[in-house]
C-alpha cells in the first residue's frame, strides 16, 4: 500500500508541473545593450489567451510605440498553436543600466509574471543600415519633396511650392496627419485645393515610385534677399515587408510609424530694378492691360454715371493700388467701389480689379476726364512698362450754367457777387396732387381666419386621441418594441464596418471592435475582462441560447483568422450578415 500511495503522489507532483509547464509567459527584449540614439523592442508572449494584461512601469524609457498586439493561430498535424504578443517600442532616456521590471497577466484564474531584464544604455552609436529594420525600410521607401518653381524670383514675382509624397511599391501607407505646416512668413501665400488627387505613377531617383500631391501653395515674395520656406512634416503609419513569408508564400507586413519632412528651403529674391523705374510706380508686377470706362457720355444734370479704372491681366493683383483719376471741380465724385475678380492657379492670380467712380455733374457743359497711365514691371522683358487711357469727355446737355466757371477770371479781381442761376425744375420732385381713396372697414369675426381658428381645436382633437392610441399600443407591444430596439443596436453598433465592407483588414478590425463595445455596453466589462471563456459565462447567465453564443465566439474567432488568411467580398457580407442577426438575438434573449 505504502508503494502504491508513494507512486501516486509521485504521479501528482508530475501531472502538476505538467499542467503549470502548458503556460508561458515570458518577456523578450530585442537587444540588450544599445545606444543612447537606438531603440529598444520588448515583446510580451504568451501561448494562451489571458486577462488583465499589466506592462511595467517603463520609467526610464519613453514608449515610442505600442502597445501593438498580435495573435497566432495554427494548427499542424491536428495541434493547436496559440501565441499572443504585446510589443512595445522604446527610446531610452538616458545613459546607464536599467531593469524593465515584471509584467503580469491572469490565466485562467491565476497570476503569471515575467522576468526583469537588464537593459545597459550607452554613448550614441552608428546606427548601421540594416535592410530588415522597419525604419530603414520606410526612411529608404518613402519621401517628402518640396518642389519650388524658382529659387530667384524677383519682388512680387509667383512662385509655386508643391508638396509630394513618394511612395515605393514594396510599402503600403495607412494613413498620415501634418505634424508641423508650414507658416510663410515674408510671403502673401494662397494654398490651392488638392482635394480628389488621385496616386499617380512617377520616378524618385531613377525608380519606379508612386506619388500623389499633398498640397501645392502660391507665394508671392515680400522681401528681398535669402527668405526660408518652412518645412512640412508628415507623421506617417505605414507597413512594410519583412523575411517571413505565411503559409501562402506571400510576404508578411509589420506596421511602423515614420516622421519624414520635405525640408527647408531657401530662395534669393531679387529686388526690381531702380534704372527707369517710374516715379508713379506702385509694384505691380505680371503683364497687365488698363482700361477706363464711362457708363455714359451724355446726360442731364444732377444725373450720374460711373466712371471704371479697370485693370487685368496676370500678376500681383492683389497686391497694389490702382491709379486715381482726376476730375474738374464742377462734377461731383463719391469714394470708389473696389472689386476683385480674381482667381490664383499654379502660374500665380489672374483675372481683373476696378475702382467704380459715382460722378454727379452739377452744371451743363462739356467735361474731360483726363487721361490717366498705370506702370507695372514686365517680368517677361525684365523692364518697366507704361499703359495710359484716352481721354473721354462728358457732354451735360441740360442744366444750370456754371457762371463760377465762365468768369472766374474777372469776378475775383473785381469783387463782384455771382449772379444766382434759378431753375425752374428745383421742386419737381415734390407731388402737388393728391388722390383719396374711400377706406372699407373689414371686421376680423367675419373673415375665414377667424373661422379657421375657431374650429381647429375640434379638428385636432380626434386626430390627437388617434395618435394617442397608436402609441399606446406600440408601447404594450414589449416584444415587438424588443425586436426593433435590438435592430437598431446592430445597425449602430456596425455601421463602421458596414462602411468598410470589400477592405479585408479594415472591415475585420471594425467588426471586432464592434462587437466588443456591444459587450461592454451590454455586460458592463472592459475589454481586458474579454476572454471567450468569460463571455460564454456571462452571456449565459443572461440565459441566452448556446447556439446563439457559440455563434458570436465563432465571429470572433473569424476576425482573428480573416487577418491571416485570403477573404472574398461575399464572405466579409456573410460575417457581416452573421454579427448584426446575432447581435440581435443577443439583445433579444437577454434577461
Amino acid at each position: 500500500m505504502k508503494i502504491v500511495k508513494h507512486i501516486s503522489i509521485i504521479l501528482l507532483v508530475f501531472a502538476t508541473s505538467f499542467v503549470s509547464a502548458q503556460v508561458e509567459f515570458n518577456a523578450k527584449a530585442s537587444k540588450t545593450t544599445l545606444g543612447v540614439n537606438e531603440r529598444l523592442r520588448i515583446d510580451f508572449e504568451m501561448n494562451q489567451d489571458g486577462d488583465n494584461f499589466n506592462p511595467p512601469d517603463f520609467a526610464n524609457f519613453t514608449v515610442v510605440g505600442g502597445p501593438n498586439q498580435a495573435v497566432s493561430n495554427s494548427w499542424i498535424n491536428g495541434k493547436r498553436t496559440f501565441k499572443k504578443t504585446y510589443s512595445y517600442f522604446l527610446a531610452p532616456k538616458s545613459r546607464g543600466n536599467f531593469t524593465i521590471e515584471q509584467a503580469t497577466i491572469v490565466i485562467d484564474g491565476q497570476t503569471y509574471k515575467t522576468t526583469p531584464i537588464k537593459i545597459e544604455v550607452t554613448a550614441a552609436v552608428d546606427i548601421p543600415k540594416d535592410p530588415n529594420d522597419p525604419q530603414y525600410l520606410a526612411s529608404e521607401n518613402i519621401h517628402l519633396v518640396a518642389e519650388v518653381s524658382k529659387t530667384n524670383p524677383y519682388l512680387n514675382e509667383a512662385i509655386t511650392v508643391v508638396y509630394k509624397l513618394y511612395v515605393s511599391p514594396k510599402i503600403a501607407v495607412d494613413n498620415w496627419n501634418e505634424i508641423d505646416t508650414p507658416r510663410y512668413n515674408d510671403f502673401w501665400s494662397q494654398n490651392i485645393d488638392t482635394q480628389g488627387q488621385k496616386v499617380q505613377n512617377g520616378k524618385f531617383n531613377g525608380e519606379d515610385y508612386r506619388f500623389l500631391v499633398l498640397r501645392k501653395t502660391v507665394l508671392y515674395p515680400q522681401k528681398t534677399g535669402k527668405l526660408d520656406i518652412e518645412p512640412l512634416t508628415l507623421d506617417i503609419a505605414l507597413r512594410v515587408p519583412t523575411n517571413r513569408r505565411d503559409i501562402f508564400g506571400s510576404l508578411l507586413m509589420t506596421r511602423t510609424s515614420k516622421t519624414v519632412s520635405a525640408g527647408n528651403k531657401t530662395i534669393n529674391v531679387k529686388p526690381l530694378p531702380e534704372v527707369g523705374k517710374p516715379v508713379d510706380f506702385a509694384g505691380a508686377v505680371g503683364d497687365f492691360n488698363l482700361n477706363v470706362s464711362a457708363s455714359k457720355t451724355e446726360l442731364d444734370a444732377t444725373e450720374s454715371l460711373q466712371v471704371k479704372v479697370d485693370v487685368s491681366g496676370n500678376g500681383n493683383l492683389k497686391l497694389f493700388k490702382l491709379p486715381k483719376i482726376s476730375l474738374p471741380s464742377s462734377l461731383e465724385v463719391y469714394e470708389p467701389e473696389h472689386k476683385e475678380n480674381v482667381r490664383t492657379n499654379l502660374s500665380g492670380m489672374q483675372g481683373d480689379i476696378s475702382d467704380s467712380y459715382t460722378v454727379v455733374p452739377q452744371y451743363k457743359g462739356k467735361y474731360p476726364i483726363p487721361s490717366i497711365s498705370f506702370s507695372y514691371f514686365d517680368l517677361a522683358t525684365e523692364s518697366y512698362k507704361r499703359l495710359s487711357s484716352d481721354e473721354i469727355v462728358i457732354n451735360v446737355l441740360s442744366g444750370p450754367s456754371n457762371t463760377n466757371a465762365n468768369n472766374s477770371g474777372t469776378s475775383v479781381a473785381s469783387g463782384n457777387k455771382q449772379e444766382v442761376v434759378l431753375n425752374s425744375d428745383h421742386f419737381a420732385f415734390i407731388k402737388t396732387k393728391t388722390e383719396f381713396e374711400a377706406i372699407k372697414q373689414e371686421y376680423f369675426f367675419k373673415t375665414k381666419l377667424f373661422w379657421s381658428l375657431l374650429l381647429l381645436p375640434f379638428l385636432v382633437i380626434p386626430v390627437a386621441i388617434v395618435i394617442r392610441n397608436k402609441k399606446a399600443s406600440r408601447d404594450a407591444d414589449v416584444f415587438g418594441n424588443k425586436i426593433r430596439k435590438a435592430d437598431k443596436l446592430a445597425k449602430k453598433y456596425l455601421s463602421s464596418a458596414k462602411k468598410s465592407l470589400g477592405k479585408k483588414e479594415a472591415f475585420y478590425i471594425a467588426l471586432e471592435k464592434a462587437l466588443h463595445n456591444y459587450l461592454k455596453a451590454k455586460l458592463h466589462i472592459e475589454t481586458s475582462d474579454l476572454s471567450k471563456d468569460k463571455i460564454k459565462s456571462l452571456l449565459e447567465q443572461k440565459q441566452v441560447q448556446p447556439e446563439v453564443i457559440k455563434d458570436f465566439i465563432g465571429i470572433i474567432e473569424s476576425c482573428d483568422f480573416a487577418r491571416y488568411t485570403p477573404i472574398d467580398s461575399v464572405t466579409m457580407q456573410e460575417d457581416y450578415d452573421k454579427a448584426a442577426k446575432t447581435i440581435s438575438l443577443i439583445d433579444k434573449q437577454a434577461r
